[in-house]
C-alpha cells in the first residue's frame, strides 16, 4: 500500500494516485442499484455488494477502488417507493465516461464489479466492449458479477433456491454491514416462477435453468406478481452463510486481479489512440 492509507480513490490526492499509477495500473470500479428488495432489504443491497466486494479486494490486493455507483438499470422495480432506475444507455455512457477519465491516466486494467446480479450486466458488457473495440484497445476490461463469480460455491451455502431478496444476498449485506437486514421482516414468500413465466424462466440464479428465454416486465407487473417485491425465502439468512459467500467472491477477484496484473497475452495490446 505504500504510503497510501486508503484503497478509496476519493480519499486520497492526486499525487497519491499519481504514485500508485507509478507501480500499478488496476482499477476497480463498484457499480450496484438503488432498488426495491423486499421488507427485510434496504433499497442498497446491490451498492452495498459492489462496495464491500470491491474495498476487500482491493484490499487484499493493493489495487485503487473509484468512487461507487450507487444506481444501476432498475426499471423493473420502478413501482416500489425509493427505487431509482438509470435507463440501460445512460448506465452505459456513465461507465463509459468513468472508464475513458481513467484509462486518461493511465488505468489499463479495468475491473466493473456489479452488485446487481444479471440486471446491470447489459448496460456495462456494451460499454465497456465498444470503448475496447473502438478508442481504448490498449486498456484490459473484465465485467465481474456474484451471478457467476460464486456460481461453484453457492449451491453448497445456500438452502433454498436464491433469486431476488434471497438468502444469499441478504446474507451477505447481514454480515458486512450488520443492523443493515431487518431480521424481524425474513419471509418465506416467493414468486411462483412457473404460473408467472410459463416454465421459461428459472426461479434459482445459482440453480439449473430451464431451457428458456429472456422474459421482460414491468414495474408495475412486478408489484402484481410480487407484492412484497421478494421472489425468493429469505428465512435462512445468517452471517454465517454471507461470510462464506463473501469470502470465496473476494478470493476469486484477487485471482484475477493477479492474472491480469501478470498478464503478456494478446488481450489489450494494442496502442492505445
Amino acid at each position: 500500500m505504500g504510503t497510501r492509507d486508503s484503497v478509496w480513490l476519493h480519499e486520497l490526492t492526486w499525487p497519491e494516485v499519481e504514485e500508485y499509477l507509478a507501480g500499478d495500473r488496476v482499477a476497480i470500479v463498484p457499480i450496484g442499484a438503488t432498488e426495491q428488495h423486499g421488507l427485510a432489504g434496504v433499497l442498497g443491497v446491490d451498492a452495498l455488494v459492489a462496495i464491500t466486494l470491491a474495498e476487500d479486494a482491493a484490499q487484499r490486493s493493493g489495487v485503487l477502488v473509484t468512487p461507487p455507483i450507487w444506481f444501476g438499470d432498475s426499471a423493473h422495480h420502478s413501482a416500489f417507493p425509493g427505487t431509482i432506475t438509470l435507463r440501460t444507455e445512460t448506465l452505459s455512457a456513465l461507465v463509459a465516461d468513468v472508464c475513458r477519465s481513467l484509462a486518461s491516466h493511465g488505468f489499463d486494467r479495468i475491473i466493473l464489479i456489479n452488485g446487481h446480479k444479471g440486471s446491470n450486466l447489459p448496460g456495462l458488457v456494451t460499454a465497456v466492449r465498444g470503448l475496447h473495440e473502438r478508442e481504448l484497445g490498449g486498456v484490459m476490461f473484465a465485467v465481474a458479477d456474484p451471478l457467476h463469480l460464486a456460481r461453484s460455491a453457492a449451491g453448497a451455502i445456500k438452502e433454498t433456491n436464491e433469486h431476488h431478496c434471497g438468502e444469499l444476498e441478504l446474507s451477505h449485506v447481514h454480515y458486512r454491514f450488520p443492523g443493515m437486514i431487518r431480521m424481524d421482516k425474513l419471509s418465506d414468500a416467493e414468486v411462483d416462477f412457473d404460473e408467472v413465466f410459463g416454465g421459461f424462466v428459472g426461479n434459482d440464479l445459482f440453480g439449473p435453468a430451464p431451457d428458456g428465454v429472456e422474459i421482460m416486465w414491468s414495474g408495475a407487473e412486478q408489484r402484481a406478481f410480487a407484492p412484497t417485491g421478494q421472489f425468493s425465502s429469505s428465512v435462512g439468512v445468517t452471517e454465517a452463510k454471507g461470510k462464506r459467500y463473501h469470502d470465496h467472491i473476494v478470493a476469486r477477484l484477487c485471482e484475477l486481479v493477479d492474472w491480469m496484473r501478470s498478464y503478456d497475452g494478446p488481450i489489450g495490446r494494442q496502442e492505445q489512440e
